[in-house]
């Protein structure tokens, strides 16, 4: 009993540093890619890094653009938003909204670079982000199932479209200039687009 006890034991710290030793490897390649950029990123450079081998990387890594969208991925998972509870759908939205837009313009920054980088292995931006988002739910589904629960929205009733419009209208100002968004851009986005929309759908 002792004996299975202690290999079990053995087992959980082993996993321990296997993960830990991952997210040490992601965490460089994440660096990497933001000081040299995707072109000059090599599993040699990530590995230098690292301050471990190649073979290493190779053995959870097939290649360098499967490790980039992983690290990405790691980043955007240990690096959330912050999901507001402001008591209003508007409230929350132009919270959430403006969040993104001060949190995201260095990492889109350097995502807008990525794209560039993987178009030339037959992915596109969409394919990647998907890729990147993998089964995580977006931020913005605790706001909406809170409005609907409110009963601000019917999100039986919204057109999906609507929920992720102010998102992507935001990401497509950031992607384009790689700066923060002003604050009446955000405000335009969600008072004369968003809720107008959103509220429209419900019954009655």
């Amino acid at each position: 009993m002792l004996a299975a006890v202690t290999q079990q034991v053995q087992q959980t710290r082993q996993r321990r540093r296997g993960e830990e030793l991952e997210a040490a490897l992601l965490e460089a390649a994440w660096r990497e890619l933001v000081e040299a950029g995707f072109a000059r990123l090599t599993m040699e450079s990530v590995a230098a890094r690292a301050k471990t081998s190649v073979p290493v990387l190779y053995r959870r890594w097939p290649n360098k653009d499967d490790l980039v969208i992983a690290a990405i991925r790691h980043y955007g998972t240990t690096n959330p938003v912050e999901v507001p509870d402001t008591g209003s759908l508007r409230g929350d939205m132009i919270a959430l909204l403006s969040s993104f837009s001060s949190g995201r313009v260095s990492f889109a920054a350097v995502v807008g670079a990525v794209f560039s980088g993987l178009a030339s292995s037959g992915l596109t931006p969409a394919q990647v982000r998907e890729q990147v988002l993998a089964d995580r739910p977006p931020q913005s589904a605790q706001v909406f199932a809170r409005a609907h629960q409110r009963g601000e929205i019917d999100l039986d009733r919204v057109p999906p479209a609507v929920l992720t419009m102010p998102f992507d209208l935001i990401r497509h100002d950031i992607l384009m200039t790689y700066q923060p968004i002003p604050q009446e851009r955000i405000l335009a986005v969600v008072d004369d687009l968003f809720m107008p929309l959103a509220v429209a759908s419900r019954p009655g």
